[in-house]
């Protein structure tokens, strides 16, 4: 029997030489790198600990014609493997799980791992992710080279996203005429926010309510949506409200179909604080949908970013090798996808050590997204 993520690498470009010393299959290495992480391993020397006692299991679907490969030989190839490619495989079997029918939101949203200190705008390792939040899903990654920031490697993944029937939301670093055009070509719908970041969009947008709110809004299209939440002390109410075919704004942005405010009144003991966000959208949704997208949009936070932290420990990894850094985060992200997907009780936590534990739950975790051999 084949396991899927086998098939799913087995065309990957091996950044070896061909020459006596190459003893493992790059296939090989990868399985049992994406198993180990399933099952609870956060670094190399317990990735190759885990082929150690798991080397039975193991030779049921691969070669491993010279044993477990040592930790040194995994941290060694994942320096030397090229993380878009290692990325573009992965994507590509996420991709095939995203059955959704209308619009497939996509959250892209940065983290750091604190540790793994890098000569960038964050200081360490820091990780742009797609994220699709109704199917828990990471589509792909791209990690900020030394010398720039999130916004510029933003466009890098865009462009290797299949973007048609998707809505892509993206805080306000995010909020680029460049990332706009980009989802627009790819067939996607764009739902940013307006900062100041963005000191002429954000003034257009505020000067579309004011005019509206001076007017009665008369003769304008408009949606309104309000919620009321209370839990732990606190009350929360929101209120959406959406202007379709704004006037005034920069004409650089493509095909501007709405702006939103979202107004937030929060009372905690009996203290209130209002704020108000905006956002521009190539997407004539209603105000629910609007109010939806933008509160699904943190699922990355909690649904990725908190249980990498907690799960995976990855703010405490200290790998500070590029490709090695860029390439074990990916491996966590393939193991918070899969484990996910899997149809069990317990935290993401509880799953890892079952997974340690019992070889047939792994492999249900495995199978958790099949790979289209027709492909």
């Amino acid at each position: 029997m084949a396991l899927p993520i086998a098939s799913v690498y087995a065309d990957l470009p091996d950044p070896r030489a061909d020459t006596a010393n190459k003893l493992h299959a790059l296939v090989d290495i990868v399985t049992i790198a994406v198993c180990a992480t399933i099952g609870g391993a956060n670094g190399w020397e317990q990735i190759a600990e885990y082929g150690r006692r798991k080397e039975a299991f193991f030779r049921q679907f691969l070669t491993l014609e010279n044993g477990i490969p040592s930790h040194d030989t995994f941290y060694r190839v994942f320096s030397l493997l090229d993380p878009a490619a290692f990325a573009k495989r992965f994507a590509l079997w996420m991709a095939s799980a995203c059955e959704a029918t209308g619009l497939i939101p996509i959250a892209i949203d940065g983290k750091s791992a604190r540790r793994a200190k890098r000569s960038n705008a964050t200081g360490c390792l820091h990780v742009v992710s797609a994220w699709v939040t109704t199917n828990h899903l990471t589509l792909g990654q791209v990690v900020v080279p030394d010398g720039t920031n999130e916004i510029g490697v933003i466009p890098e993944l865009l462009q290797t996203l299949d973007l048609a029937g998707a809505i892509v939301t993206i805080d306000a670093a995010g909020c680029q005429i460049e990332n706009a055009k980009l989802i627009r070509k790819g067939e996607g719908h764009y739902l940013l926010t307006v900062k100041g970041n963005q000191p002429t969009l954000h003034e257009a947008v505020q000067t579309v309510f004011e005019r509206a709110d001076e007017t009665g809004s008369e003769g304008v299209r408009f949606d309104h949506h309000a919620t009321v939440e209370e839990g732990h002390g606190r009350q929360e109410e929101r209120s959406v409200c959406v202007m379709y075919e704004p006037k005034g704004l920069p004409s650089d942005w493509l095909d501007v179909a709405a702006v939103v405010s979202v107004l937030r009144d929060r009372m905690v003991k009996g203290k209130v604080t209002t704020t108000v966000h905006y956002y521009l959208t190539s997407y004539a949704g209603t105000a629910k949908e609007i109010a939806e997208l933008i509160r699904g949009h943190w699922e990355i936070e909690n649904g990725l970013h908190w249980i990498l932290d907690v799960a995976f420990r990855e703010d405490e990894n200290r790998t500070r090798d590029f490709n090695a850094g860029a390439n074990l985060a990916l491996l966590r992200r393939v193991a918070v996808s899969l484990l996910k997907r899997v149809k069990a009780k317990g935290s993401i936590e509880t799953r890892r050590l079952i997974a340690a534990w019992d070889d047939e739950f792994l492999l249900q975790v495995l199978q958790g997204i099949q790979v289209d051999q027709s492909a």
